[in-house]
């Protein structure tokens, strides 16, 4: 029996709650194991009145335990950009070839991260002249995959988003 596929979601305050909380159902349904990390244990926060409960923190898991990683958008990728651990995750994370998904505000942890550069990728517009700034190529549709590198830029853009993750890691149609 094929062991379950295991996924890593970083979350933080203030994390947009459907491009966390969708692709969470999403794949938990296509029979994946999604696992919460955050900067310390406990619950955290959308901005609309979400909740999420974070499993493990950054010092507790290395990317060598999961097969692909979600960053969703709102202020979470803003407020993890500082944490040095998380930073870390997500560099060693890319760095691995392993899938990353990154949407709306996502991508600012992937500059912190320092991995964009040559690559092509889309996010909120809001963010699109610092991805620009990190050296990736920006272009304003649903659904960007360049290599390992999964991105969308808004809720909108969901549906192709959690399809694109699932086939990544086998799942789904």
């Amino acid at each position: 029996m094929e062991k379950k596929k295991r996924v890593a979601m970083v979350v933080a305050n203030n994390f947009e709650d459907s491009e966390a909380i969708d692709p969470m159902n999403h794949l938990e349904s296509l029979g994946a194991d999604v696992v919460t990390i955050g900067e310390a244990k406990g619950t955290v926060e959308g901005k609309k009145g979400g909740v999420l409960e974070v499993e493990c923190t950054f010092a507790e898991v290395t990317p060598e335990q999961f097969d692909l990683l979600v960053i969703p958008g709102g202020g979470a990728p803003e407020n993890l950009r500082i944490v040095d651990e998380a930073v870390d995750f997500t560099r060693r994370f890319v760095e691995s070839g392993k899938p990353v998904g990154s949407i709306c505000h996502g991508p600012q942890l992937l500059i912190s991260a320092k991995v964009l550069d040559g690559r092509t990728v889309t996010a909120v517009k809001k963010i699109r002249d610092d991805v620009m700034n990190a050296g990736a190529s920006y272009v304003d549709e649903p659904l960007v995959i360049d290599g390992n590198l999964i991105t969308s830029r808004v809720p909108g853009d969901i549906p192709q988003f959690n399809e694109a993750l699932g086939k990544a890691i086998g799942l789904g149609e």
